[in-house]
């Protein structure tokens, strides 16, 4: 999945002064008031990760090498099961198939005792925390939750941005909207640094004010991982899709990039991934309610 920038960017796209506002020439209608809109953007915003701490779901994760033609050479896939965890920001990724075979039932009481052992870990550590301890833990979740914003805030002052007009995607009405970053601007977080190299497309609900699509490109080499020591390369592009769940909320549905990369001096190749999420079912102790939304499919 893609990380909470793709939400967190929702936030900032109507950032644009009004001389961007027009006639969209395929409804004939005027474009809605920039900052009235964006004001309803950020009531309305909330992290993909906070809306998935709701849900159990599955996710199809599809890996590609590529050759110089952008021909397929090597493909292998992975299957989770997907549950909310008791530590926040954490998820249980159950492996349930590898390559279309599903996993040993062996293999699978090995992951489910793992997860259980970390759940009974964590509940030890909040039933014998101190009141010191609980507070320093909850000012490490704020912390980390201001930070979130911070980022948010910061990409509101980076990024050029141009309202192009209005489209329909599954029926619905959709703002289309370019963004790119300023070329004399200088981020103050490290992330906001990364943030900066991508440039591209997105697309928000015009009812609900939610994130619809992105289309991303990557403008300059960017570090990744421990160290930042893989670096994905210049031209590298990503997309992002949400959809409306069970006529209530919107979720992750599909994550993917393409591009090349390398570690120190050696090309690791191009590579295409995919990562495609349903069949979402709201969680809880007692319960799981199904909701409708598109399976993904075999």
């Amino acid at each position: 999945m893609l990380p909470r920038w793709a939400t967190g960017l929702a936030a900032l796209l109507f950032l644009a002064s009004s001389s961007s506002r027009g006639e969209d020439t395929a409804a004939g209608r005027p474009l809605p008031d920039v900052r009235t809109f964006l004001e309803h953007v950020r009531e309305n915003l909330r992290s993909d990760g906070e809306l998935l701490s709701e849900y159990t779901f599955t996710e199809r994760h599809t890996e590609a090498r590529l050759d110089g033609d952008g021909g397929v050479k090597k493909t292998k896939t992975a299957l989770y099961e997907v549950y909310p965890s008791d530590a926040p920001g954490k998820m249980y990724r159950r492996l349930i198939a590898r390559d279309g075979k599903p996993i040993d039932p062996k293999e699978l009481a090995e992951q489910d005792k793992k997860q259980e052992d970390r759940a009974e870990r964590r509940r030890r550590e909040l039933e014998t925390e101190t009141a010191a301890d609980r507070e320093k833990r909850l000012a490490k979740e704020e912390a980390n939750r201001q930070k979130e914003r911070a980022i948010v805030e910061e990409i509101f002052r980076m990024d050029d941005l141009v309202i192009e007009g209005r489209e329909t995607i599954d029926g619905r009405s959709a703002l289309r909207i370019s963004f790119r970053p300023k070329p004399d601007y200088k981020p103050e977080l490290e992330e906001a640094r990364a943030l900066q190299k991508l440039a591209g497309k997105a697309w928000l609900d015009e009812q609900n004010y939610q994130l619809v699509r992105i289309e991303a490109e990557l403008l300059d080499s960017l570090g990744v991982g421990p160290g930042g020591l893989i670096r994905l390369q210049k031209g590298a592009q990503a997309t992002f899709e949400r959809r409306r769940v069970n006529q209530e909320i919107w979720l992750p549905a599909k994550a993917t990039f393409r591009g090349a990369a390398k570690v120190l001096l050696f090309v690791l190749g191009r590579v295409s991934v995919t990562s495609e999420y349903g069949d979402y079912k709201k969680f809880s102790v007692s319960t799981s309610e199904s909701v409708s939304t598109e399976k993904i499919p075999n």
